[in-house]
């Protein structure tokens, strides 16, 4: 049996509650829902139980001390001229990096292909399709969207599953920060 595995830093509540606020005035998306938000580190992808459970392990023994984490407007991904997700910018720090560093580290130790593609920290907030109406009110509304940052005090192994909705993202290790 595979698992569909990533790496991620899950927002606190009210962080979660202020960008599901934001959800609103484009038409045709599938906005996120409150369980699908997140700050990914590592994408995994496909990959068998024996490798899960050891990447699962390894992943403990990443040692980071709690670190702020801001948001820093939105914006959009776009794949041949055509915008395909929306998102909330995190404004990279240098314990973010370091943290992200680590978990690939790990993941490459465990078998998994490095990761090729540059780090991009964001939390998306809806997939677009070519039917999806215009971003510019969202973003001009939405563009210099800040919070107050929060404290990541610990990050998470979660197994993905695919859904007609939307996928569900279903929490399998937290692996928390160093106590201080």
């Amino acid at each position: 049996m595979s698992h569909r595995l990533f790496v991620a830093i899950r927002p606190p509540e009210p962080v979660r509650d202020a960008l599901i606020d934001l959800m609103e005035g484009v038409s045709d998306v599938r906005w996120q829902d409150d369980d699908q938000l997140h700050l990914t580190l590592r994408y995994i992808g496909e990959t068998d139980r024996h490798r899960a459970n050891e990447l699962a392990g390894a992943l403990a023994a990443v040692e980071f001390a709690p670190f702020p984490i801001a948001i820093d407007g939105t914006a959009f991904f776009e794949r041949k001229g055509r915008a395909h997700t929306l998102y909330a910018d995190i404004d990279p720090n240098p314990e973010l990096l370091s943290l992200r560093k680590r978990v690939e580290r790990v993941c490459v130790q465990c078998g998994c292909e490095p990761e090729h593609r540059k780090y991009a920290p964001h939390i998306t907030i809806a997939r677009l399709n070519a039917s999806s109406g215009s971003l510019t009110p969202f973003l001009g509304r939405t563009s210099e969207f800040k919070l107050a940052p929060w404290i990541c005090d610990a990050f998470r192994l979660y197994e993905s599953h695919l859904r007609p909705g939307g996928s569900l993202y279903e929490p399998v290790m937290t692996y928390p920060a160093a106590k201080q």
